[in-house]
Protein backbone atom coordinates (compact mmCIF):
# COMPACT_ATOMS: atom_id res chain seq x y z
CA UNK A 1 0.00 0.00 0.00
CA UNK A 2 1.37 3.30 -1.21
CA UNK A 3 1.13 6.27 1.35
CA UNK A 4 0.02 9.55 0.27
CA UNK A 5 3.35 11.08 0.23
CA UNK A 6 4.27 8.25 -2.38
CA UNK A 7 1.36 8.76 -4.83
CA UNK A 8 1.58 12.41 -5.03
CA UNK A 9 5.45 11.65 -6.07
CA UNK A 10 3.79 9.05 -8.66
CA UNK A 11 1.37 11.49 -9.50
CA UNK A 12 3.87 14.36 -10.38
CA UNK A 13 6.24 12.16 -12.39
CA UNK A 14 3.05 10.51 -15.08
CA UNK A 15 2.89 14.54 -15.59
CA UNK A 16 6.59 15.37 -15.52
CA UNK A 17 6.94 12.75 -18.47
CA UNK A 18 3.81 14.29 -20.41
CA UNK A 19 4.57 17.31 -22.59
CA UNK A 20 1.09 17.74 -23.59
CA UNK A 21 -2.49 16.10 -22.46
CA UNK A 22 -6.50 16.30 -24.52
CA UNK A 23 -9.66 15.34 -22.42
CA UNK A 24 -13.05 15.31 -22.59
CA UNK A 25 -14.78 17.14 -19.34
CA UNK A 26 -18.03 17.55 -17.57
CA UNK A 27 -17.79 20.50 -15.26
CA UNK A 28 -19.92 20.41 -12.43
CA UNK A 29 -20.08 23.27 -10.29
CA UNK A 30 -21.67 22.85 -6.65
CA UNK A 31 -22.65 26.45 -5.06
CA UNK A 32 -24.28 26.31 -1.67
CA UNK A 33 -26.42 29.62 -2.57
CA UNK A 34 -26.81 29.19 -6.41
CA UNK A 35 -27.33 25.12 -6.64
CA UNK A 36 -25.20 22.96 -9.15
CA UNK A 37 -24.44 23.97 -12.69
CA UNK A 38 -23.13 21.17 -15.07
CA UNK A 39 -21.14 21.96 -18.39
CA UNK A 40 -18.75 19.80 -20.78
CA UNK A 41 -16.34 20.29 -23.39
CA UNK A 42 -13.07 19.71 -24.68
CA UNK A 43 -9.93 20.58 -22.86
CA UNK A 44 -6.10 20.84 -23.94
CA UNK A 45 -2.95 21.05 -22.11
CA UNK A 46 0.44 22.00 -23.58
CA UNK A 47 3.63 22.73 -21.24
CA UNK A 48 4.72 24.77 -20.11
CA UNK A 49 1.44 26.72 -19.08
CA UNK A 50 -0.11 26.60 -22.28
CA UNK A 51 -4.29 25.59 -21.83
CA UNK A 52 -7.45 25.35 -23.66
CA UNK A 53 -11.09 24.88 -22.35
CA UNK A 54 -13.52 24.29 -25.14
CA UNK A 55 -16.86 24.52 -23.74
CA UNK A 56 -19.65 23.11 -25.53
CA UNK A 57 -22.86 24.33 -26.63
CA UNK A 58 -25.02 26.19 -25.75
CA UNK A 59 -22.88 28.75 -24.10
CA UNK A 60 -19.45 28.01 -25.98
CA UNK A 61 -17.46 29.58 -23.91
CA UNK A 62 -13.61 29.55 -24.03
CA UNK A 63 -10.74 30.03 -21.33
CA UNK A 64 -7.08 29.64 -23.32
CA UNK A 65 -3.45 30.85 -21.83
CA UNK A 66 -0.22 30.40 -24.62
CA UNK A 67 1.46 30.21 -21.00
CA UNK A 68 1.79 34.26 -20.44
CA UNK A 69 -1.92 35.25 -21.27
CA UNK A 70 -5.05 33.41 -19.67
CA UNK A 71 -8.24 34.55 -21.88
CA UNK A 72 -11.52 33.54 -20.62
CA UNK A 73 -14.31 34.21 -23.16
CA UNK A 74 -17.94 34.26 -22.34
CA UNK A 75 -19.78 33.98 -25.50
CA UNK A 76 -22.97 34.91 -24.03
CA UNK A 77 -21.58 38.37 -23.01
CA UNK A 78 -19.69 38.47 -25.67
CA UNK A 79 -17.07 39.45 -22.73
CA UNK A 80 -13.19 38.55 -22.55
CA UNK A 81 -11.52 39.18 -19.19
CA UNK A 82 -7.60 38.99 -19.93
CA UNK A 83 -4.86 38.67 -17.66
CA UNK A 84 -1.40 37.58 -17.03
CA UNK A 85 -1.42 34.06 -16.51
CA UNK A 86 0.84 34.67 -13.56
CA UNK A 87 -1.75 36.63 -11.57
CA UNK A 88 -4.45 34.33 -12.15
CA UNK A 89 -6.20 33.15 -9.43
CA UNK A 90 -6.40 29.22 -11.12
CA UNK A 91 -5.21 26.83 -8.32
CA UNK A 92 -1.91 24.85 -8.83
CA UNK A 93 -3.93 21.96 -8.93
CA UNK A 94 -5.07 22.88 -12.29
CA UNK A 95 -1.89 25.00 -13.77
CA UNK A 96 -0.01 22.09 -12.11
CA UNK A 97 -1.98 19.88 -15.61
CA UNK A 98 -0.58 22.70 -17.74
CA UNK A 99 2.80 21.79 -16.47
CA UNK A 100 3.78 24.86 -14.41
CA UNK A 101 2.86 23.43 -11.04
CA UNK A 102 4.65 20.90 -8.69
CA UNK A 103 1.99 19.43 -6.59
CA UNK A 104 4.74 18.19 -4.13
CA UNK A 105 6.18 21.62 -3.52
CA UNK A 106 2.95 23.22 -2.72
CA UNK A 107 0.52 20.81 -0.50
CA UNK A 108 0.48 18.42 1.84
CA UNK A 109 -1.46 15.17 1.20
CA UNK A 110 -3.52 13.00 2.63
CA UNK A 111 -5.12 9.58 1.23
CA UNK A 112 -8.96 9.02 1.67
CA UNK A 113 -10.76 6.35 1.56
CA UNK A 114 -11.34 5.29 -2.40
CA UNK A 115 -14.15 3.08 -1.57
CA UNK A 116 -16.58 5.94 0.62
CA UNK A 117 -15.75 8.26 -2.60
CA UNK A 118 -17.14 5.16 -4.89
CA UNK A 119 -13.76 5.35 -6.55
CA UNK A 120 -12.11 2.05 -5.45
CA UNK A 121 -9.96 1.24 -8.55
CA UNK A 122 -7.86 4.22 -7.79
CA UNK A 123 -6.22 6.77 -5.11
CA UNK A 124 -8.46 9.72 -3.77
CA UNK A 125 -5.75 12.14 -2.60
CA UNK A 126 -6.33 15.27 -0.68
CA UNK A 127 -4.09 17.81 -1.37
CA UNK A 128 -4.09 21.13 1.12
CA UNK A 129 -1.78 24.08 0.87
CA UNK A 130 1.03 24.73 2.30
CA UNK A 131 0.39 28.21 2.36
CA UNK A 132 -3.73 29.23 2.87
CA UNK A 133 -5.30 30.57 -0.51
CA UNK A 134 -7.85 32.57 -1.01
CA UNK A 135 -10.23 31.15 -3.60
CA UNK A 136 -9.85 27.44 -2.25
CA UNK A 137 -9.37 25.36 0.65
CA UNK A 138 -8.58 21.51 -0.78
CA UNK A 139 -8.75 19.91 -3.87
CA UNK A 140 -9.61 16.40 -4.12
CA UNK A 141 -7.09 14.13 -6.84
CA UNK A 142 -8.85 10.52 -8.30
CA UNK A 143 -5.90 8.97 -9.82
CA UNK A 144 -5.94 6.22 -12.16
CA UNK A 145 -4.21 3.02 -9.86
CA UNK A 146 -2.15 1.83 -12.49
CA UNK A 147 -0.96 5.24 -15.07
CA UNK A 148 -1.19 7.81 -11.62
CA UNK A 149 -3.19 10.04 -14.30
CA UNK A 150 -6.01 12.28 -12.41
CA UNK A 151 -9.33 11.25 -13.91
CA UNK A 152 -11.11 13.78 -11.50
CA UNK A 153 -10.29 16.77 -9.56
CA UNK A 154 -12.57 18.67 -7.26
CA UNK A 155 -11.85 21.83 -5.89
CA UNK A 156 -13.47 22.93 -2.71
CA UNK A 157 -13.28 26.30 -1.00
CA UNK A 158 -13.73 27.02 2.54
CA UNK A 159 -17.74 27.52 2.66
CA UNK A 160 -18.11 23.56 0.94
CA UNK A 161 -18.45 24.80 -2.66
CA UNK A 162 -17.09 22.24 -5.12
CA UNK A 163 -15.87 22.74 -8.51
CA UNK A 164 -15.30 19.22 -10.10
CA UNK A 165 -13.99 18.16 -13.64
CA UNK A 166 -13.96 15.07 -14.50
CA UNK A 167 -12.29 13.89 -17.26
CA UNK A 168 -12.84 11.18 -19.95
CA UNK A 169 -10.48 10.01 -23.22
CA UNK A 170 -7.68 11.13 -22.37
CA UNK A 171 -5.04 11.54 -24.69
CA UNK A 172 -1.45 12.40 -23.84
CA UNK A 173 1.81 13.52 -26.03
CA UNK A 174 0.12 13.81 -29.39
CA UNK A 175 2.50 17.29 -30.03
CA UNK A 176 -0.69 19.68 -29.78
CA UNK A 177 -0.40 23.00 -32.34
CA UNK A 178 1.18 25.43 -30.15
CA UNK A 179 -1.42 27.89 -32.78
CA UNK A 180 -4.32 25.82 -30.35
CA UNK A 181 -3.41 27.95 -27.28
CA UNK A 182 -3.24 31.34 -29.29
CA UNK A 183 -6.33 33.19 -29.06
CA UNK A 184 -8.34 37.09 -30.43
CA UNK A 185 -11.26 37.81 -29.21
CA UNK A 186 -14.33 37.94 -32.01
CA UNK A 187 -14.93 41.93 -32.95
CA UNK A 188 -17.04 43.55 -30.55
CA UNK A 189 -15.86 41.59 -27.44
CA UNK A 190 -15.76 44.11 -24.53
CA UNK A 191 -12.07 43.20 -23.11
CA UNK A 192 -11.46 43.67 -19.75
CA UNK A 193 -8.66 44.25 -17.73
CA UNK A 194 -8.27 43.35 -14.15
Amino acid sequence: MLTADEVAQRIQGFYDRTTDFQADFVQVSRNRLYGEERRNGRVMFSKPGRMRWNYAAPNGDIIVSDGSTLWAYQADERQAIQQNMGQSQLPTAITFLAGTGRITDSFTFRLLDANQFRFPNGYVLELRPTTPQPTYERIVFYVDRASFQVVRTAVIDAQGNQNRFDFSNPQVNLNIPLTTFRWSPPPGTSIVRP
